[in-house]
């Protein structure tokens, strides 16, 4: 047990540190196209360990059960795994991206760590029938204040259709409910095979709809350019790697070995994390002390769903 809690420790120092470099990262690319890197990074990763284990059997007989496995678990899960990789990667960077690109670093890490939890919370109510307390209906009262402090830093104007930080908020807003769903879709998926085969196949699907999402956007060129960048590959390696294939694999052990609620509790401490990374690299922020309390307020909110 004091294995996971210390894996997830690392984890979270790991994402932590990830909006910051997204924050670096986007000033050599655009967002979109940085997403694209991860993923092409993240899915060499899988095929190289593929490959690793492949070598380690030297069995064709083994290799080809695994073949025949692999087609199997997509083929059975193809809408789950599709819908998690849009809810999970592709949807969920290009809205993470942008939003950092936008407001800053820490407000996209308060929104999604602090908010992602109250979330996933109401869907383990709903999908893993989890008991709704009377101290759980308070910790929801209270987080929906406190969420609104989060978002508005206490200023309703902030999130108007007129500011100008408008289409930042709403994106940061919109990662917290792609990371639940995404977290709630993969829990049921990794039951039926093993979480780095389910991460593998998410990426995958990831990656091509991230393809595509360049093509739209008339970013490959700019995405060619920059094929050789070695600070973008630098990026790209810290989040396609370290915080996607090791990151992701201990997240989605971790749930599978503990309550989903006790796993979310160590995002908690990550937005406070990227808020100290930001400050000491001096980067460009847009926070306000309301959304810090909101942040606080939201905390312990989410303390008080998770009490026994």
């Amino acid at each position: 047990m004091l294995k996971i809690y210390l894996s997830l420790i690392f984890m979270v120092i790991m994402w932590s540190f990830s909006f910051i470099v997204v924050d670096f990262g986007i000033e050599f690319i655009p967002p979109l196209s940085l997403a694209l890197y991860r993923f092409i990074v993240a899915s060499i990763g899988f095929i190289l360990i593929d490959l690793f284990l492949c070598i380690k059997k030297k069995k064709n007989h083994e290799e080809n059960s695994n073949v025949s496995e692999n087609f199997k678990i997509i083929k059975n899960n193809w809408p789950s795994l599709i819908i998690a990789s849009l809810s999970g990667v592709s949807l969920f960077f290009l809205s993470q991206y942008i939003a950092i690109q936008l407001i800053g670093p820490s407000l996209p890490a308060l929104f999604v760590c602090l908010l992602a939890p109250i979330i996933i919370s109401i869907l383990a109510l709903i999908f893993f029938k989890e008991k709704l307390t009377k101290i759980k209906i308070l910790g929801f009262i209270i987080a929906t204040l406190g969420a609104f402090l989060l978002v508005s830093g206490g200023d309703i104007k902030t999130i108007m259709p007129n500011s100008p930080n408008f289409l930042g908020y709403i994106l940061a807003l919109i990662t917290p409910i792609l990371w639940a769903i995404y977290s709630t879709i993969t829990k049921k998926l990794i039951k039926s095979s093993s979480n780095i085969k389910i991460n593998k196949y998410i990426s995958y699907f990831g990656l091509v709809e991230l393809f595509i999402f360049v093509l739209i956007y008339n970013e490959f060129e700019i995405f060619l350019l920059n094929f050789l960048n070695i600070i973008v590959f630098l990026c790209a390696l810290y989040l396609g790697i370290g915080c996607y294939v090791i990151g992701y694999y201990i997240w989605q052990y971790s749930q599978n070995k503990l309550k989903s609620l006790k796993v979310a509790s160590f995002l908690y401490i990550e937005p406070f994390l990227t808020l100290i990374f930001s400050f000491i690299l001096a980067r460009h922020e847009t926070i306000l002390i309301g959304n810090i309390l909101g942040g606080i307020i939201v905390l312990i909110a989410v303390i008080l769903i998770n009490y026994k």
